[in-house]
């Protein structure tokens, strides 16, 4: 009798980190390729904001200094799209995770940790082009950027680098939650608050004596006025505002560090405790 020879499957090799994370990105950038309705929210919702704002509150509102109100619409309406990528990344991981997707990804050879870096890579390129779209619209209507090629580039790092931090806020809240509904509601009730309660759209002199320090204190107000003072959008802070506003630069470095290592680590630990259900 002739031995009956068994193949033996191939042991596949673990991907690295940066590998699987490069797979996962380009695997929800396809997702987009796929579904062009998901740009939605960073194209023709950004242009309606902008002109929305531009030309129906415009006319209300009265700069500090008597400055253009849609150049310093802008930075507002900039920070408010990473802001809201939060969103964006935590309803893309919960419908992952109710569909069963990553569940196939843990049969693979790779760290469950790249399947959250590559969500957080493709929702900040998702953000970005909102950037873009904002940014062109912006040129349209008036907006300009007044200072050096330098301070230009310094202000949009410091949007990505906070919408990195928000994002991972967002990957927490997709984590925890059951439905994409209840994220949303979740999301946008939390959002809503932290884009309003600040300078984005209205000078924070304006408000209430009670509201205006919880506004000169919210994180979304020094990133606000780093970019308006980086791009020459707006008036320098006063020596009577808080100290975030008279630092806004440092101060948006520090509360996009103090931000991830906050929701970074809840992230994968909630991330794994989903995946282990």
């Amino acid at each position: 009798m002739t031995a009956i020879q068994t193949e033996r499957r191939p042991q596949l090799a673990p991907a690295s980190l940066s590998r699987a994370s490069f797979a996962i990105t380009w695997r929800n950038l396809i997702h987009i390729k796929r579904q062009p309705e998901m740009l939605l929210d960073v194209t023709v919702q950004s242009v309606m904001f902008v002109l929305l704002f531009a030309y129906v509150f415009g006319g209300a509102i009265n700069v500090p200094g008597g400055g253009d109100y849609k150049e310093f619409l802008l930075p507002g309406i900039m920070v408010q799209t990473m802001i809201f990528s939060s969103a964006t990344v935590a309803i893309g991981l919960t419908n992952d995770l109710q569909k069963g997707i990553v569940d196939r990804f843990k049969s693979l050879p790779i760290s469950r940790s790249s399947v959250l870096v590559g969500r957080s890579i493709s929702s900040l390129i998702h953000a970005s082009i909102g950037i873009v779209v904002m940014g062109a619209t912006g040129l349209l209507v008036g907006w300009r950027i007044r200072e050096g090629v330098v301070d230009a580039v310094i202000a949009i790092a410091l949007l990505l680098l906070f919408g990195f931090a928000m994002i991972w806020l967002g990957i927490w809240v997709g984590s925890m939650m059951r439905t994409v509904e209840s994220v949303q509601g979740l999301m946008f009730t939390v959002m809503f608050p932290l884009t309003f309660v600040a300078n984005t759209f209205v000078p924070s002199q304006t408000m209430p004596d009670w509201l205006q320090p919880v506004a000169e204190w919210n994180p979304v107000s020094a990133l606000t006025q780093a970019c308006r003072e980086l791009w020459g959008n707006g008036p320098a802070a006063t020596t009577s505002d808080a100290w975030p506003l008279q630092h806004p630069v440092l101060m948006s470095v520090v509360w996009s560090i103090a931000l991830a290592a906050i929701f970074a680590p809840l992230a994968l630990a909630a991330f794994r405790r989903r995946s282990r259900d």
